[in-house]
């Protein structure tokens, strides 16, 4: 939780503060099953807090290593990840400027809004989302990484010259013929004597 207590509710009061907190975890912190920061990680955070009429306007960046695998070779990688991010936290009795309005769009606005609670608010939803939003979808350990064999599965950036001598099952047969062919056997598919005319056979 932070502390916005001492900008005192006075539009225009700003303040930054510097705090490296706990990555939390239970989801992850980043793509579940790809890559995220670990649970109780180091989390640094530049934030600038800046009063405004509604509230709390929160402006930052988040640093930390996130851990995951390469979407090509399984091996295992670390990402350095920046995550910017802003987000207004309301006053509890903000009121939209007097505006009235339908107590069902009030209830739909809230679900979307952040509030603060006794001048304090917290960010790990918002940090969530950003981090998110700043990690790789498909992290790779490089981009020019080869991957696996999709036969035997060897790593083929440790082994470039790899690759299995494969036949086709759909010209095995005719690779069959050929060698027969080649070995000086004609093909009589019809079964008649050569040179004899179909007509003649009739």
């Amino acid at each position: 939780m932070f502390d916005t207590r001492e900008l005192g509710r006075r539009p225009g009061a700003l303040k930054r503060l510097s705090r490296t907190v706990d990555a939390p975890g239970s989801p992850v912190l980043g793509i579940d099953g790809v890559i995220g920061v670990p649970e109780g990680a180091p989390l640094k955070l530049d934030l600038r807090l800046e009063s405004v009429m509604e509230g709390v306007l929160v402006t930052g960046t988040a640093r930390a290593s996130a851990e995951g695998e390469c979407v090509r070779c399984l091996e295992p990688l670390t990402v350095e990840v920046d995550a910017d991010f802003q987000e207004m936290f309301s006053y509890p009795d903000a009121d939209d400027r007097g505006r009235a309005a339908d107590p069902a769009d009030d209830a739909e606005d809230d679900e979307d809004r952040f509030f603060l609670e006794d001048g304090l608010f917290d960010l790990e939803s918002v940090l969530r989302d950003a981090v998110v939003l700043a990690l790789p979808m498909q992290p790779v350990c490089k981009e020019t990484c080869a991957g696996l064999c999709s036969d035997c599965g060897i790593r083929l950036d440790e082994n470039p010259g790899h690759h299995h001598d494969a036949v086709d099952i759909r010209w095995a047969a005719l690779q069959g013929l050929a060698e027969t062919v080649q070995d000086g056997e004609k093909d009589n598919m019809g079964g008649a004597e050569p040179g004899v005319d179909e007509k003649q056979e009739k």
